[in-house]
């Protein structure tokens, strides 16, 4: 998404600047370098933050990270972990910059002659202090499978097949793996492997700790140390939040101990581990954390539709009992009726149709009662009829070029006074995050733990409303008056550009947004908004494509499009089953492509 920025080009997840081919331009890191907290590029008065023109941005940014680590969770650390984080600054800077790239660099093995840095110098001088502090071991025992990561394909003929035949010179690197694994089954040390290369392996012995550091500072093992630099130009910028001691992603130990050993579940499940050794590896519930149980539950999940699809229904029964993800009572319920167990799938029936979770609960439901009711022989249920949505038929000309329907539909019906703008799900929800600005960025414990969220780390869980109920009525109550308009404009004006989990920037103009605040009538916006809130995850998506305003009579109609086979998805008909519920104007068009010879019509 960067290689359009001048002077920088992507390389993963980081940027490189040119700087390393001597052009001297540099992009802008994400990390302040002083001892103070991190700080991002914030609305307000410029910051002097680190380029890539410094060699040692990388170094920098690690010691801003271990200095925040450092003072928010001292009392969290193991001594070992305290030790690394008081001696680290202690060894020459060459040295910690060694370090830091081994860490930032993918796994734990890597090639002495791979380890060459200008800003570094001679790398047998600077690991001589990691390998004596017991952080970088010179002389590991390297299993076959892992030379072969480190090698290339004519290294190991040369050293481990001096005399190939002339099949062997054929096979690809795995294949030949394979074929020397029966020969090689003990681990050597690297010059063991290949006498008087001139080379050695060195391997990093801390990586778990820096995991665990990774963890502390984001709350997740999504982002990786490469992401630690952000070279954007100031592209990017987050909120302000306000942090306090019950800010942190974790409050004990036990937590990120917790949180470690479900993600280590997640890896064995993901390999393939024996789903009977993997079950009796989960924890039980976390009653008294509701952020590591949804973790836990998602996990559950996902197991219980391995098993569902590996025919193992009763250990998917068991599994979604025992599961509180969203979802999971359906899918629970869909497991009893393919059992046939039909008493018992109408009786948990009965359940979720006394207490929803949400839309797409019901909606699910609505369609698995009547063939229950028709297995048991009861009563046939009344249908369900949607409500009236109206419906046009569009025949139009095959657009040339990259433009989509949606794209060929809103040039078709766009007009002078009455613009269409393809919004998809990005104006309502844009309105809804500059109103509703205040309770989503609001500095509760565990929404906001680190100073580069661009939403509260909250967002997807079901308690997100009810934390902040009273903060979200207060926003929605402007709606009640004029003040709303107000507040949208000068938040719109004063936000530009930050992130948010819910306003694109990217589409919603100032025309747009004066549109919008012209011709949706307030009790719409409120019924969207509180409609949103009901199930952030699922409720931000479906939302009819385009938009066309009138600007002159200060209405609006929306626009969902099919194109020739598609469909309706199961979010777009409750969205457009609430639109029409509740009187808005809302629109189904489909498309066909006409022929060469036709013209386009309505």
């Amino acid at each position: 998404m960067h290689d359009d920025l001048p002077g920088a080009r992507l390389i993963g997840t980081r940027i490189e600047s040119d700087w390393q081919a001597g052009r001297g331009i540099g992009t802008l890191s994400m990390f302040c370098t002083n001892s103070q907290y991190l700080l991002p590029i914030v609305n307000g008065p410029a910051m002097t933050l680190p380029t890539l023109d410094d060699p040692f941005y990388y170094l920098n940014n690690f010691h801003t990270v271990l200095d925040w680590i450092g003072a928010r969770y001292r009392d969290l650390l193991s001594a070992d972990e305290r030790a690394f984080i008081d001696d680290f600054s202690a060894l020459p800077q060459a040295s910690r910059a060694l370090l830091v790239r081994m860490i930032m660099r993918k796994g734990t093995l890597f090639r002495a002659s791979k380890l060459n840095y200008a800003e570094i110098g001679p790398m047998p001088e600077a690991v001589l202090p990691l390998i004596d502090a017991g952080w970088v071991d010179a002389e590991p025992e390297l299993s076959l499978e892992q030379l072969f990561a480190l090698s290339t394909k004519a290294e190991i003929m040369t050293a481990l097949m001096p005399a190939p035949a002339p099949s062997d010179r054929a096979l690809k690197k795995a294949d030949l793996l394979e074929t020397l694994k029966p020969m090689y089954d003990e681990a050597r040390r690297f010059d063991a492997w290949f006498a008087d290369s001139g080379d050695g392996v060195y391997e990093l012995t801390l990586m778990a700790m820096c995991d665990r550091f990774r963890l502390m500072f984001f709350g997740n093992l999504r982002q990786d140390w490469t992401e630690f630099v952000l070279a954007d130009l100031g592209i990017y910028r987050y909120e302000r939040v306000e942090f306090s001691a019950a800010s942190r992603a974790f409050q004990q130990r036990a937590d990120i101990d917790a949180y470690l050993h479900l993600h280590r579940c997640r890896e064995r499940f993901e390999a393939g581990e024996p789903l009977i050794e993997l079950l009796d590896a989960v924890p039980a519930a976390f009653d008294d954390n509701p952020w590591l149980e949804a973790r836990r539950a998602k996990l559950l999940f996902q197991l219980g539709q391995h098993c569902e699809r590996s025919g193992e229904l009763a250990s998917a029964l068991t599994l979604y009992a025992d599961c509180t993800h969203p979802g999971a009572r359906i899918r629970r319920l869909r497991v009893l009726e393919r059992s046939g167990r039909f008493d018992a799938a109408l009786a948990l029936a009965r359940e979720v149709e006394r207490s929803p979770e949400s839309d797409a609960e019901t909606q699910h439901l609505q369609r698995i009662l009547p063939r229950l009711h028709r297995k048991l022989g009861l009563p046939g249920l009344p249908r369900q009829q949607p409500a009236a949505v109206e419906r046009i038929d569009l025949r139009l000309s095959r657009p040339t070029g990259p433009i989509s329907v949606e794209g060929a539909v809103r040039k078709h019906l766009d007009e002078p006074h009455a613009p269409v703008h393809y919004v998809e799900n990005a104006l309502i929800n844009s309105l809804f995050g500059l109103l509703c600005w205040e309770a989503i960025f609001a500095p509760l414990p565990g929404a906001f733990f680190h100073p580069f969220h661009s939403g509260p780390a909250d967002l997807s869980r079901p308690d997100f409303y009810r934390r902040r109920a009273a903060l979200f009525d207060a926003c929605l109550a402007r709606l009640d008056t004029h003040d709303y308009q107000t507040v949208i404009r000068d938040i719109f004006m004063a936000k530009q550009g930050i992130q948010s989990p819910f306003v694109h920037w990217g589409i919603v103009d100032e025309d747009l947004l004066e549109q919008a605040l012209a011709c949706f009538p307030r009790e719409h916006l409120k019924l969207w908004f509180a409609r949103l809130l009901w199930d952030i995850k699922a409720n931000r998506a479906g939302l009819p494509d385009l938009i066309q305003f009138c600007p002159e009579k200060k209405t609006y109609r929306m626009i969902e499009v099919k194109g020739p086979g598609d469909r309706l998805q199961d979010n777009q008909l409750r969205w457009l089953d609430f639109c029409a519920e509740h009187g808005m104007p809302v629109t189904v068009c489909y498309v066909q492509w006409a022929r060469a010879t036709e013209d386009s019509s309505t």
